[in-house]
């Protein structure tokens, strides 16, 4: 009896220990899938025009396959497990009042481009009802080219504001 109430012990030990070890091990693998993202919180208009754009965007970006980080949102999209991040309705970048913010055009959408410190380029639709936010990782930092891919998509589901 006294050898059941050792065992009993260290079965009840060892099973939350080997549960956390599957755990861990399960976060790991679908983090470095998947990579993880902040979601915005847009006002209702604004969610209201990014639940369209999810609807409308490409499977493929640059020859990369759709791979939409977590957590699940209509808010967020991704491509080759996190080389393209999209998110919809973030708050306006302060750097647009900067007048020397520098912009390109990629088939008719306006994007403001933030070099970011050791990490590929960030661009962020301008005069848009919901502000698109599109980051690179360094990979792609110099080629806007996979912009385009994105201009039919925002022209159709969201509006421009003057």
């Amino acid at each position: 009896m006294t050898s059941s109430r050792r065992r009993s012990p260290r079965s009840l030990f060892l099973g939350p220990s080997a549960a956390l070890l599957v755990l861990a091990a399960a976060g790991c693998s679908s983090s470095a899938a998947q990579p993880s993202i902040t979601v915005p919180t847009p006002s209702s208009e604004a969610a209201a025009y990014c639940g369209a754009l999810h609807k409308e965007l490409p499977q493929t970006v640059a020859d990369l396959e759709r791979s939409d980080p977590g957590p699940d949102s209509e808010l967020t999209a991704g491509w080759g497990d996190g080389a393209i991040v999209l998110r919809c309705g973030v708050p306006r970048p302060a750097k647009m009042d900067d007048a020397q913010s520098k912009a390109i055009d990629a088939d008719g959408v306006n994007w403001m481009l933030e070099q970011r410190q050791d990490a590929g380029p960030r661009f962020t639709t301008t005069y848009r009802k919901a502000y698109v936010e599109v980051t690179f990782s360094e990979e792609y930092a110099h080629d806007v080219s996979p912009l385009a891919a994105f201009a039919a998509p925002v022209n159709r589901t969201v509006p421009e504001s003057l």
